[in-house]
């Protein structure tokens, strides 16, 4: 999504070829995490990349581990069942990886041991013959802690052990690791582009990587991590200037409660999430990103501090109306949180150029030929001095490493077109899909990366003024606004575009994104 709206002759992109990344490592090294994140970020550049998963392949294959032979994982001879099915798994793998790059893919994450240096030096061979570029990527991890971490969350919850006891799941799988360190060899070779990483992220060491392509991919390796954290994404509240891009209006009086709420809610929902997962909220920071934009960044106040709100009557009529009917200033004593809040200016929402405070009908009047262009294609198309969602994406990359760099918990509390783009990378979503995803303002996302993808729930949590809803009249706006918020259309197209298919919040968090497919195992709860 942020590379060049450009092809080469051959199709792919950057004048880089095609790749082979091969990944080495013992089991419980993060190879998996590593694969799956690197996959989301060359896929977010439009670049045709797949993970092929030995481990996955094998368990669509032939079942999980419980139906194996009893030496398919063990050292030693192996009886000629077990090595027929090995090299059955290996060679379906294989065509895999063939069957991509002749499809047109670009690049291919082989997400394997291949410790054994003969056996990585073949496979490397036979397509470095074929003008494939081959990558080694080694995964080397000493951390105890973290190689445990790693088992316990995700090898013994996959299908290898289902119904097993845990302790044993773990003790099982340490018996592996320990077989493979008896065969393992570290890569020594130097014939090969290779790329080291300590502790997913710790340490990296690269040797012959060239070109714009391969650089990326080791500039993106060296911000990433597998620490565990939750993302929430909530929109900001309501301000007293709904309709106008330029306008950095305050907060109205609903949109102050909003952010009360807000801060109720994410609180609630935020202990409740950690505690099942063994953690002590109280141990844990919540940063906050927000864009410089008051409506934003205000809405983050009650995270700091209780607001010191004057419960003044709203006028009841627009000629008695002010801008000061209502104070909300925090509490310099107040007491603080275990917050940060950071305003990150790249999180400005779309820019509408000339079609800012336009309807729909207007734009399509007084601009028929770029309404059309438009219509046909939201993604890559920009109004007149304005900002296309492919624009907005490549100016929202250096946020996307900020993302994947951050140890702490984090809610983003954001412009819909900027919360769009956020979620169509972290969960995998095609670049035609992101002016169609509706963020509605009450909704809180919660998204949980994994090793295998990300794990994500809806919560709704307000119905006061500014959240659009749907009823038998058609879409109307609770509390007591007059009228939609048509003249906003650009950044809320999803919302006001008839006729366009729409992606919901709902529909976001039922998408688990897991690399090639969608699952839908997610559940989605009211307050």
């Amino acid at each position: 999504m942020a590379a060049p709206l450009y092809t080469t002759a051959s199709g792919l992109l950057f004048h880089a070829g095609k790749i082979l990344i091969l990944t080495v490592g013992l089991p419980a090294r993060g190879k998996t995490h590593i694969s799956r994140a690197l996959e989301r970020y060359l896929r977010w550049m439009g670049v045709k990349t797949q993970v092929v998963s030995l481990g996955d392949y094998r368990r669509k294959t032939l079942g999980n581990a419980q139906k194996l032979p009893p030496d398919y994982f063990t050292l030693g001879e192996k009886s000629p069942e077990t090595m027929a099915l090995r090299k059955m798994v290996s060679d379906g793998c294989e065509k895999h990886i063939w069957d991509f790059f002749e499809g047109g893919g670009q690049v291919v994450i082989y997400d394997a041991n291949n410790g054994v240096k003969k056996n990585r030096q073949t496979l490397a061979e036979k397509f470095d013959k074929a003008g494939i570029h081959v990558i080694m990527l080694e995964s080397i991890c000493d951390n105890k802690e973290m190689i445990e971490t790693n088992i316990r969350n995700v090898k013994i919850s996959s299908p290898d052990y289902s119904g097993c006891d845990p302790d044993k799941a773990v003790e099982d799988y340490y018996g592996r690791i320990r077989d493979r360190e008896m065969s393992y060899e570290t890569i020594t070779e130097t014939d090969w582009p290779f790329i080291r990483i300590f502790n997913v992220g710790e340490k990296i060491m690269v040797n012959n990587i060239r070109g714009y392509l391969q650089s990326r991919i080791v500039f993106f390796l060296m911000n990433i991590h597998n620490r565990f954290r939750m993302i929430y994404f909530a929109r900001s509240g309501q301000s007293l200037i709904e309709h106008s891009y330029k306008a950095d209006s305050d907060l109205s009086p609903a949109g102050w409660e909003y952010a009360e709420r807000l801060k109720e809610f994410v609180t609630e929902r935020r202990a409740k999430s950690l505690e099942q997962r063994g953690y002590n909220p109280n141990d844990r920071r919540l940063v906050i990103w927000t864009s410089t934009r008051r409506r934003a960044h205000h809405t983050a106040w009650p995270f700091l501090a209780s607001a010191q709100v004057s419960h003044t009557t709203l006028p009841s009529t627009p000629s008695q109306s002010t801008t000061t009917d209502r104070v909300h200033q925090p509490k310099e004593s107040a007491p603080r949180r275990n917050v940060k809040v950071i305003e990150k200016p790249q999180m400005s929402e779309i820019n509408p150029g000339v079609w800012d405070g336009l309807t729909p009908d207007q734009a399509r009047k007084f601009y028929p030929q770029e309404w059309a262009r438009f219509v046909k294609d939201p993604y890559a198309v920009r109004a007149p001095r304005a900002e296309s969602y492919h624009d907005l994406s490549v100016r929202l990359e250096p946020i996307l490493i900020e993302l994947e760099r951050e140890k702490e918990d984090l809610l983003i509390i954001g412009h819909s077109s900027v919360i769009r783009c956020l979620l169509s990378y972290l969960i995998g979503l095609p670049a035609s899909e992101i002016p169609a995803i509706e963020i509605a303002r009450g909704d809180l996302l919660e998204v949980v990366p994994t090793s295998y993808g990300v794990h994500s729930q809806a919560f709704h949590f307000w119905d006061g003024p500014g959240r659009r809803v749907t009823t038998e009249e058609g879409e109307i706006e609770l509390g007591h606004l007059s009228h939609k918020d048509e003249t906003n259309f650009y950044e809320n197209y999803a919302e006001d575009t008839k006729g366009k298919k729409r992606v919901t919040t709902l529909d976001i968090a039922s998408l688990s994104y897991g690399g090639d497919d969608y699952n839908f195992p997610q559940q989605t709860e009211n307050s």
